[in-house]
């Protein structure tokens, strides 16, 4: 039995017909042209030498012979390893070197140790293929994924999911999110991150939904298909453009029934803004790499701006100490462990068996979790604590702020001091910094006002819009 290649290709059996994917400007796939495609390429796989519990890395933009190939991994029992398409060579070079694939597939071939195949290859080898395939039997423990952690700080961490893993997180998703199969989901995410590739296409297909593939996100491109579709997945960055657009409006969302967003906070008045625009209110969630969604704000309840919602059925979480304090979860969805990294384990997770998130939270009397920031950013200035949300939150209400990141830096006397990120709300009209530290005085205690404030064009970001602040402690330490 292979549970996780059951639940994916199950609407393959009973609706072939149905449709799967539309790709702008191309086709429609159906579920079962999808099933067949990835048997195809399952039977390619097997013949280049792939063996269950192989490694095969994928660098590839998003397309339906790269969501093919990753249902091939699944059925053939390999490990998909995705990797951001935009690693330079020398990045990529010390993943391979980590993961040691059996294969390599890109959308142009390079040299390498590994052996290394162009998509459009693979393809046409899967096309003198049956289009049936024996899915390769698989334990709910056995590795289906490896997804490297960004590595802003320190060697990259490959976070193995299992086939238990990934199947128990669709299911739940489908159950609590209401995913049936005449949803439409518009994808705008890319496909080498657990938002992209096991939040919306996994519950879309466990769901026997379909979806709308766009290859990268573009305002004017999601305003024109949002009214065909029924659910939109996003960043905040995503929302946070959608509303510069003035062709967003109430009609065009009328449709949709969710909209849910993650991979960063989100502003409450981006919330309050996206409801006055739309009357929908976006659902925010959270989840990691290592464990898929561990928390969700409800489909059908109130859904708390600012909050990740209570713990999903199944999950369960913890704080390590006094409220605010380390989150540690288990569960079905949250994984074994790092790639070739045991001794992670003792660091990693508890004595008792939860993983240690890093992210610092608090939980509310109704159970909904906030997430008040990374614990490796927590900022300790003089011996006291400081939690750079609180004071972002401050930041982006006043004046001329657009939005904030607050860093703590190497002090002589304090030990870390407190430093702000701004950008401006408007260009060319940039706030002063020691106006602003001076407003910040009113709401903050003297140790949590920043020592400076610097004013960016922009804040740097990872693929998933997530503010990438070793960088900026790198800049402005």
């Amino acid at each position: 039995m292979n549970l996780l290649a059951d639940l994916l290709m199950h609407a393959g059996q009973v609706t072939p017909d149905a449709p799967a994917i539309e790709v702008p400007d191309d086709r429609v796939w159906t579920h079962g042209d999808l099933a067949a495609a990835s048997a195809r390429m399952a039977h390619a796989l097997v013949g280049l030498g792939v063996a269950p519990g192989d490694r095969v890395a994928v660098q590839l933009p998003k397309s339906v012979p790269a969501i093919a190939l990753h249902l091939a991994c699944i059925r053939a029992g390999a490990v998909y390893l995705p990797l951001n398409s935009a690693y330079t060579p020398a990045e990529l070079g010390s993943l391979l070197d980590d993961a040691e694939p059996t294969l390599l597939v890109r959308d142009q071939a390079i040299e390498h140790s590994v052996r290394c195949l162009a998509m459009d290859d693979v393809w046409q080898l899967s096309l003198e293929s049956p289009e049936a395939f024996d899915d390769v039997a698989r334990d709910a423990d056995d590795p289906a994924a490896i997804l490297y952690t960004s590595g802003t700080t320190g060697r990259p961490k490959g976070a193995v999911l299992s086939h238990g893993n990934l199947a128990a997180s669709a299911t739940t998703l489908v159950t609590s999110w209401g995913f049936t199969p005449g949803d439409v989901l518009l994808h705008i995410l890319p496909l080498f991150h657990t938002h992209g590739l096991f939040v919306a296409l996994h519950t879309v297909l466990a769901s026997g939904g379909s979806l709308i593939l766009q290859a990268s996100f573009d305002p004017v491109s999601v305003v024109a298909d949002l009214p065909r579709a029924s659910v939109l997945m996003g960043v905040p960055t995503h929302y946070v453009r959608l509303l510069a657009e003035p062709t967003f409006t109430r009609a065009v969302t009328s449709g949709i029934r969710l909209f849910t967003s993650g991979s960063a906070p989100m502003l409450v008045s981006t919330h309050e803004e996206f409801t006055a625009r739309t009357g929908a209110v976006i659902l925010e969630r959270y989840g990691m790499t290592e464990t898929c969604m561990l928390t969700s704000n409800p489909l059908v309840g109130v859904r708390k701006a600012g909050t990740v919602g209570p713990p999903l059925p199944g999950v369960q979480l913890r704080l390590a100490g006094e409220s605010p304090a380390g989150i540690q979860v288990r569960g079905p969805n949250v994984f074994a462990g790092y790639w070739r990294r045991p001794e992670l384990r003792a660091t990693e997770f508890t004595d008792d068996g939860w993983f240690i998130t890093g992210d610092l939270g608090t939980i509310d009397a109704d159970g909904y979790v906030e997430i008040v920031g990374r614990s490796k950013d927590l900022i300790i200035t003089g011996g006291l604590n400081v939690y750079p949300k609180e004071i972002e939150l401050l930041l982006d209400t006043l004046p001329g702020v657009g939005e904030s990141a607050v860093i703590g830096v190497q002090d002589p006397d304090f030990g870390e001091a407190v430093v702000a990120v701004i950008v401006a709300e408007d260009p060319a009209h940039q706030p002063d910094p020691e106006h602003l530290r001076e407003l910040a005085r009113v709401h903050l205690a003297g140790f949590k006002v920043p020592k400076r404030i610097h004013v960016a064009d922009e804040l740097p970001r990872n693929a998933m819009g997530k503010v990438e602040k070793a960088r900026l402690r790198a800049e402005y330490s």
